[in-house]
C-alpha cells in the first residue's frame, strides 16, 4: 500500500496524489454504498428499512457534534510537526469522550420522539449509535494520516470498511436474513474494521517516542485545550449547519409539492451527490497543504493557483462523464415514472441542470479550503451561514412561485440548487480574497462556467449545444501535469 517511513517525517503532501487516492476510494465506496441500499431494500420490510435509515440519520447527524471541529483542525495543522500527529489523536479523543455522553442522552430521546414504538428497536437503536460513534472516532487518525502524506492509508480504509459492510449484507442476504438487526450488526461490523485500521495506520505510521513536552510546534490553537476548542468551535457549528446545504431544496420541495415530488427530486440529487465526492476528496487532500502554508502568501496562492488547474482540467471529465454515466444508468436503475416525467419532470433532466451546480462547486473547491485553512476560521462558519441562508431564501423564491406546477416546481427546485452552488463559488472568493488571483485567469473563470452553462442547457434539451463543453478539454493536460507532479 504505501511505503514505512520514520514516523517524525510522514511523507511530502502532494495534492495531486492525495486527491486521487481520495477520489478513488470515495468513488469506490459511493458505489458500495449504493449497491448496500439495493440489498437492503429487496431484504428487509419497508417498516424495518425506514426504521433503520432514520436511526442512523439521527445518530449521525446529532453525533456530528461531537467530533467538535478537532480532526478539521488536526488535518490543516499537523503536517508542521508530523511527530505530534499520534498523541493528538489521542487528545482529541480525551477531549470528545467527555463531550459524548450528553449527546447520547440527546439522541436517544430524540428516537423515543420519533417512533412511538422503539422499544421494540432497541437493539438496533443501540447498534446505530455504536455505528456512528465509530464513524466519528474514525475521523481523527485519518486526518491525521492525511496531514503527514498517507492519504493513500486513509483511503485504504475507507475501502476496507466499506468492503466488509457490503460482504456482510451480501452473505445475510444469500441466507435469506430478514432481520433488521443482523444487517445493523455487519453494518457495525464494517464501522468497527474502518475505527480499528485507522489507528492501527495510524499508530503503525505516526507513532512517535518523542516526548511531547511543547504543543506550539503545531500552532498557537494547540497550546491549551481552551484554546483548541475555540479554534475547533468554527468548524463545528459548521459541522451542525453544513448537512442542510443540500438538502434545502428538498425539504421546500416535501413542504410545498408534495412527498411524491421530492422522491423524484431525491432520485435527482442521488447522482449529483456522488458526483460531489470528487470536489470534497479534493478539499480533503488539499486543506493541510494550505494549512501548512497559511502565513507564507507566496506559497498559498502557488497551491491555489495550481489547484485552480487541477479544477479546470477535471470539469469537462466530471461534466460529460456524469451526464453520459446518468443518461443510460439513471432510466434502468430506477422505475419507469421517475424518469418518464409522468409525476412532473424527468430526473435525468433536473440532474443536468444540478450538473452545473456540481461544476460550481468543483472551482470553488480552492477557494473554500483556503477558508477552511485560513488565519480566522469564522470567516469559513460565516461564509457557510451565508451560503444556508442564501439557498433558504432562494429555494423558497423560486420553488414557490412555481409550486402549483409540478413540472415547473421541480425545475426551479434544480435551478436554485444550482444557483445557491454559484452563490458558493462567488461568496468564498470573496470572503478568501481571492480576486487577486481570479482577475489574471479570468478568461479560464468566464470559459468554465459559460461553455459549461451551455452544454448542461444541450444535455438537458437534447441539443447539440451539449458539445460546446468539449472546448474545455483543452484544460485537461495541464491537470495531469499537477496529478504527476508536486504543488509546490
Amino acid at each position: 500500500m504505501t511505503e514505512s517511513v520514520p514516523s517524525h517525517q510522514g511523507r511530502e503532501l502532494n495534492m495531486g496524489r492525495d486527491s486521487s487516492w481520495l477520489i478513488g476510494a470515495d468513488i469506490i465506496a459511493v458505489f458500495l454504498a449504493l449497491v448496500g441500499q439495493i440489498v437492503l431494500t429487496r431484504a428487509l420490510i419497508t417498516e424495518d428499512y425506514g426504521f433503520f435509515i432514520i436511526a442512523l440519520d439521527i445518530f449521525a447527524t446529532t453525533f456530528l457534534i461531537i467530533d467538535l471541529g478537532l480532526p478539521t483542525i488536526l488535518a490543516r495543522d499537523g503536517a508542521k510537526s508530523v511527530d505530534k500527529i499520534w498523541p493528538a489523536i489521542w487528545r482529541i479523543y480525551r477531549i470528545q469522550f467527555y463531550c459524548m455522553i450528553p449527546f447520547i442522552a440527546i439522541a436517544i430521546i430524540g428516537i423515543s420522539i420519533t417512533f412511538n414504538d422503539w422499544s421494540q428497536y432497541i437493539s438496533v437503536v443501540i447498534i446505530c449509535m455504536t455505528i456512528a460513534l465509530a464513524h466519528i472516532f474514525s475521523y481523527a487518525p485519518r486526518s491525521g494520516l492525511r496531514a503527514a502524506g498517507f492519504a493513500s492509508l486513509e483511503a485504504w480504509s475507507k475501502v476496507l470498511e466499506r468492503l466488509v459492510t457490503m460482504s456482510g449484507y451480501l452473505i445475510l442476504y444469500y441466507f435469506g436474513v430478514n432481520s433488521v438487526g443482523s444487517y445493523a450488526l455487519a453494518f457495525l461490523i464494517g464501522a468497527l474494521v474502518g475505527l480499528t485500521i485507522s489507528i492501527l495506520f495510524a499508530r503503525l505510521y505516526l507513532q512517535s517516542s518523542v516526548e511531547v513536552s511543547n504543543w506550539s510546534t503545531l500552532g498557537e490553537s494547540w497550546i491549551d485545550n481552551k484554546s483548541l476548542l475555540l479554534q475547533s468551535l468554527p468548524f463545528a457549528i459548521t459541522l451542525g449547519v453544513l448537512p442542510y446545504v443540500v438538502r434545502i431544496e428538498k425539504f421546500i420541495v416535501a413542504g410545498t409539492m408534495g412527498v411524491e415530488s421530492a422522491a423524484l427530486f431525491h432520485v435527482a440529487q442521488i447522482a449529483w451527490l456522488a458526483g460531489l465526492v470528487v470536489p470534497q476528496a479534493m478539499r480533503a487532500a488539499l486543506l493541510p497543504i494550505l494549512g501548512s502554508f497559511r502565513h507564507e502568501k507566496y506559497r498559498f496562492n502557488s497551491v491555489i493557483n495550481k489547484s485552480l488547474d487541477l479544477c479546470f482540467g477535471l470539469l469537462p471529465v466530471g461534466l460529460f462523464g456524469g451526464a453520459l454515466l446518468i443518461t443510460f444508468i439513471l432510466p434502468s436503475a430506477f422505475p419507469q415514472q421517475y424518469t418518464d416525467g409522468s409525476i412532473g419532470a424527468s430526473a435525468v433532466q433536473l440532474f443536468m441542470i444540478l450538473l452545473l451546480g456540481w461544476c460550481f462547486t468543483l472551482i470553488a473547491t480552492p477557494s473554500y479550503t483556503a477558508l477552511q485553512a485560513g488565519k480566522n476560521p469564522w470567516k469559513f462558519t460565516l461564509f457557510i451561514g451565508c451560503v444556508v441562508m442564501f439557498a433558504t431564501i432562494i429555494g423558497f423564491v423560486l420553488i414557490g412561485f412555481f409550486a402549483d406546477s409540478k413540472n415547473y416546481g421541480l425545475y426551479a427546485a434544480a435551478i436554485a440548487s444550482t444557483t445557491s452552488s454559484a452563490f458558493l463559488l462567488f461568496s468564498s472568493l470573496h470572503l478568501a480574497r481571492l480576486w487577486n488571483l481570479v482577475y489574471p485567469r479570468r478568461m479560464e473563470f468566464m470559459a468554465s462556467i459559460i461553455l459549461a452553462a451551455i452544454s448542461c442547457y444541450g444535455f438537458a434539451t437534447n441539443s447539440i449545444l451539449a458539445l460546446s463543453g468539449t472546448a474545455l478539454f483543452m484544460f485537461t493536460p495541464r491537470a495531469w501535469q499537477v496529478m504527476k507532479t508536486n504543488v509546490y
